[in-house]
């Protein structure tokens, strides 16, 4: 490992006294926050875009489909990327993008232009994530990851869990544009700290670009988060030629991809990684965390806006502490997992998830608000004890020439699996509210309406348990990862081969 140029006898630069740490962290936690803050920090804003630009609806969620498609298009290249250019200059030329659009967006006169800042937001941001993990697994060492990487998770839930409410107040006594112009200050220091402080920690190899894995990740990927993003805008649901099509396109690309990275000596992004087995595991956990969470993050404040009826503000409140919980809890998490390993924080975690997601699958009218705190806050607890240690510990099992890789394909499936879940639990939502109004003699009366609403999220519910099991299980499957025995053993096989 070299160090600005001069050799270092220390495997990991975190181990060196003469490294400086933390000025590099500073810099990658600030970049990264206000990147992630900015995905859900718009969303409360939608109707009053809708107002100023004089679009309808479809269009205007335009904001966040396609700022979920450019991240899911650009984020497969990121293992190309982190292996074409030093971190130094990966980081500032994401941050630059980033910054470049969040200025287009806080200037825009017409709505395409604010379009066209979102989408070039979004390029910065889906490549910034995948930057910052590859850059922490390089400089700690792995009995030191879970607890960096618990700060990077406290950025990562903490963000999106005041984004919603520092929108409301921004846009009501500053205006939309302040969404933007708040924000570009911030990004410029993290673009001047990192440009003083920050040093290249990785080695750039500049493999053979593949142009046809990028068009089949661009096709597969993209047209699976189109495909899924687009169903709640269309009444058939599923049957829709705009749905289908889509999601079909989007499978064969990803299939084609699949089979090319296989045949190519340096592949774009190298799915090698799946022959170690805490990296699967820790991808099969991420997943059905991911899943679990978008059931109560978009379901439960349906649910408290209609059978409950209470205000957005007030559902938005109700949410807050399980959020700030999560993200605080997130860098304790980190220690108790370097200190105890993953089996002692997943395996009560995914129980308590488990049963949390049953007991919500009873909800009522008349479920008391105190319920709801409490269900949200364990399901953001046990969310905090299993994603960032699986994550970890699959990282860990890794070597070196494989991060970029494994990052890049844990940060590709964030948005895939957000708009498949959002867009699946909403549809089972959908389908059975619409059943059971199809049944009742009296479907137009408010009673009714409430009734098959809480169906409907019995049903979401049931269907979350049912996930939630399967991870129960696989708590039970993992131990921790050992990357150096598990290197030499890879390499010992390469020899004899």
């Amino acid at each position: 490992m070299k160090e600005n140029g001069s050799s270092s006898t220390y495997e990991y630069l975190a181990d060196d006294p003469r490294f400086k740490v933390m000025p590099i962290m500073i810099s990658l936690i600030i970049g990264a926050f206000f990147a992630i803050l900015n995905e859900t920090l718009l969303n409360i804003a939608l109707t009053t875009l809708m107002e100023e630009f004089y679009v309808s609806l479809p269009t205007v969620q335009w904001m966040a489909t396609g700022f979920m498609l450019v991240m899911g298009i650009v984020i497969p290249a990121s293992a190309l990327l982190l292996q074409w250019f030093t971190t130094r200059q990966l980081f500032l030329g994401t941050m630059i993008i980033f910054t470049l659009g969040t200025t287009i967006c806080g200037l825009a006169p017409n709505f395409p232009i604010l379009l066209t800042g979102r989408l070039i937001q979004a390029a910065g941001t889906g490549l910034l994530m995948p930057v910052i993990f590859n850059v922490f697994l390089l400089i700690f060492p792995p009995h030191r990851r879970g607890k960096i990487l618990g700060l990077v998770g406290l950025v990562i839930m903490f963000a999106p869990a005041i984004g919603p409410t520092l929108s409301g107040v921004i846009v009501e006594y500053f205006g939309w544009r302040f969404l933007f112009i708040f924000v570009i200050p911030f990004a410029l220091f993290s673009i001047a700290f990192a440009f003083k402080y920050l040093i290249n920690v990785s080695e750039v190899t500049k493999p053979k670009v593949d142009v046809l894995s990028l068009v089949y990740s661009t096709i597969g990927f993209g047209s699976i988060v189109y495909g899924f993003s687009s169903l709640g805008n269309v009444e058939t649901g599923f049957l829709s030629p705009k749905v289908y099509l889509f999601i079909i396109m989007g499978v064969v690309g990803v299939f084609l991809f699949t089979l090319r990275q296989f045949k190519l000596e340096d592949p774009v992004m190298d799915l090698r990684v799946f022959k170690y087995p805490m990296f699967t595991h820790g991808i099969l956990m991420f997943l059905i965390i991911i899943m679990t969470m978008f059931s109560s993050e978009i379901i439960l404040p349906i649910f408290m806006q209609g059978p409950l009826a209470l205000s957005a503000a007030t559902a938005g409140l109700l949410l807050l502490p399980g959020s700030i919980l999560n993200g605080m809890m997130s860098p304790v998490m980190g220690h108790l997992f370097d200190k105890w390993g993953p089996r002692v924080l997943m395996i009560p975690a995914s129980i308590v998830l488990a049963g949390t997601m049953f007991m919500l699958s009873r909800l009522d009218a008349n479920t008391p608000p105190w319920v709801i705190i409490v269900g949200y806050i364990l399901i953001m607890l046990s969310v905090s004890a299993i994603m960032m240690p699986a994550e970890t510990n699959g990282l860990n099992q890794l070597p070196k020439r494989l991060y970029p890789h494994g990052t890049s394909i844990m940060t590709t499936l964030q948005p895939v699996a957000g708009a498949i879940g959002v867009s699946v639990f909403i549809s089972i939502l959908n389908a059975r509210k619409n059943q059971f109004l199809l049944e009742s003699p009296t479907p137009e009366a408010p009673a009714t309406i409430n009734n098959a609403m809480i169906a409907g999220v019995e049903l979401v519910y049931f269907i979350a348990f049912a996930i939630s099991i399967i991870a129960v299980i696989l708590a039970f499957l993992v131990y921790r990862a050992e990357p150096h025995v598990q290197e030499m053993e890879i390499q010992q096989e390469e020899k004899l081969t």
